[in-house]
């Protein structure tokens, strides 16, 4: 009989099978970009290439939180090594933050002395950009709804889409009108698009290192859930962090009326946590009602 856990791994294998072919046709692709960028003098597709790059960032580090998030804990690494994707994502927010200032600068330079661009070229290339975007939307996409990791994997093809488009009417423009500063117009268009999504990416990984509460979890309302359960008289030092993406972990003192019921009353906690909240590691540390003295308890005998 198959069991959760084992339709659980299939799953998984089968959402990391989708994106390490999204991840080679991407990469492709940013190769031809930027070698057809350099060939027809386009500046757009440079950018386009560059936030390609992001992409090409955004789902290697998607693929190695994957690979990494199997290896076991290990003494020196309790939690395991679920931060390097955290650091990879930082490395890759502040290069991106660099090649977006190079393109608004090259578009700077393009607005005083426009250089002819090969247009027809330049949208062969960005149309071939588009299919491979839209193909790897449509294998991302179902994962996207079960997986934040998946999700933003799903969210920078997506953006990349709308690059190629923004690069294919560029070049409609140029065939049209032989007005060569759409080229240069269009790459700041695309500088800017990246310049707030590497922005929330580098403040993402930040909070996760500072150990901040996760954007998406209320703690007073994580509070009051955990103090309705049926038993728990208090619920206090409670806090939530992230380990990485998708993985939330979560410490608490609990009081509750009766010691005898804490292992049911924890499982509760454990269960509404998980379900609720995403949360799957916690610690509770629990303690009983003020005036409740641990003699009043009656423990099982020991069977002999």
């Amino acid at each position: 009989m198959e069991t959760t856990r084992d339709i659980r791994f299939d799953e998984r294998f089968n959402y990391r099978r989708r994106m390490l072919i999204v991840f080679f046709m991407t990469f492709g692709y940013l190769i031809v970009e930027v070698i057809g960028g350099l060939l027809t003098q386009s500046l757009a597709l440079l950018a386009d290439a560059g936030h390609m790059l992001t992409d090409v960032g955004g789902l290697a580090i998607a693929l190695f939180a994957m690979w990494f998030a199997e290896r076991p804990p290990t003494p020196q690494k309790s939690y395991g090594y679920y931060r390097a994707e955290i650091l990879a994502a930082l490395v890759n927010a502040v290069i991106l933050i660099f090649i977006s200032f190079y393109i608004l600068y090259e578009a700077y330079r393009r607005f005083i002395d426009p250089p002819i661009v090969l247009a027809l070229p330049m949208m062969t290339v960005a149309v071939v950009g588009l299919i491979v975007n839209l193909i790897g939307m449509r294998l991302l996409h179902a994962g996207s709804k079960e997986s934040l990791n998946l999700k933003g994997a799903y969210l920078e093809v997506l953006s990349d889409m709308l690059s190629s488009v923004g690069v294919i009417i560029a070049a409609l423009v140029m065939l049209t009108t032989g007005w060569y500063l759409a080229d240069p117009i269009i790459s700041v268009g695309i500088g800017l698009f990246i310049l707030p999504r590497t922005w929330g990416l580098l403040k993402q990984a930040v909070n996760i290192l500072m150990e901040a509460t996760p954007e998406h979890i209320n703690l007073e309302e994580v509070g009051k859930t955990m103090a309705s359960v049926e038993g728990v008289k208090e619920v206090h030092d409670l806090h939530v962090w992230t380990l990485t993406s998708g993985k939330y972990a979560l410490s608490a003192h609990v009081t509750i009326t009766k010691l005898q019921a804490w292992p049911v009353i924890q499982n509760m906690l454990e269960t509404l946590l998980a379900d609720r909240f995403r949360i799957d590691h916690t610690t509770l540390q629990v303690s009983a009602k003020p005036g409740h003295r641990i003699e009043e308890i009656e423990f099982p005998q020991e069977r002999g």
